[in-house]
């Protein structure tokens, strides 16, 4: 299950962190960031498990952006900072696609209730701060509407990636379709100057304008080339 807690963010704070190549996607008019916290299960690298490294948990802070290739317009998201357990997760996705993640500890705690509530929670911890996610929902989930800015948010399916030479590598991000519950209360708690830098930490530290718990799915993530 994926919590998500989306702010709306002034463009001029992302356009240093837009890889080449690539331009801001909007949902009308609106520029976002996602704080998403979720669990990886069997996970597998290019088919491979890693033993100890199949389950875990992951924070990130991500945006949205589009490349233009001939008439095809690929939607895809860019990731700020991406929080993992692992040290070994952390390395090997900085290695393959120069990535920013860090590894901490952390943990998470999913919760149901008789009122048909379902309570999620991902944490995790740091030296001088730390931070804890909080979505809470209730019914049953459904599949997004069209043009709706959950599916906006659910349905990008490239990953972009600065390289240290300022050009990008892109790559292809495959699952179906994901429900949604809408977050009666969505929180975030934390300081995260010291991941995310003071501008983006300001903003994720405001009220999410929306949030919302996406059911998750297998997920396929292609090598990525450089572009």
């Amino acid at each position: 299950m994926l919590a998500m807690l989306n702010f709306e963010v002034d463009p001029k704070v992302l356009l240093n962190h837009l890889p080449t190549g690539t331009e801001l996607d909007q949902w009308n008019g609106k520029t976002f960031i996602t704080l998403v916290g979720f669990r990886f299960l069997k996970t597998r690298v290019f088919g491979v498990p890693l033993p100890f490294h199949r389950n875990f948990e992951e924070v990130n802070l991500r945006f949205y952006v589009r490349r233009r290739v001939g008439s095809e317009v690929r939607r895809g998201v860019v990731f700020i900072r991406e929080i993992v357990p692992r040290w070994a997760i952390a390395r090997v996705a900085n290695l393959l696609y120069n990535e920013r993640y860090v590894a901490l500890p952390m943990s998470h705690k999913i919760q149901s209730g008789g009122d048909r509530r379902l309570s999620v929670e991902y944490s995790w911890k740091a030296n001088r701060s730390g931070g804890r996610i909080l979505t809470v929902v209730k019914d049953d989930p459904a599949l997004p509407e069209d043009g709706s800015e959950e599916q906006f948010i659910t349905e990008h399916y490239w990953g972009y990636a600065a390289q240290r030479d300022h050009g990008c590598m892109g790559y292809r991000v495959e699952h179906p379709a994901w429900k949604v519950w809408t977050a009666e209360r969505a929180t975030f708690d934390g300081d995260m100057k010291e991941l995310y830098g003071h501008d983006l930490a300001s903003v994720i530290r405001t009220a999410p304008c929306s949030a919302f718990l996406a059911e998750g799915s297998e997920v396929t993530v292609h090598r990525g080339r450089r572009l």
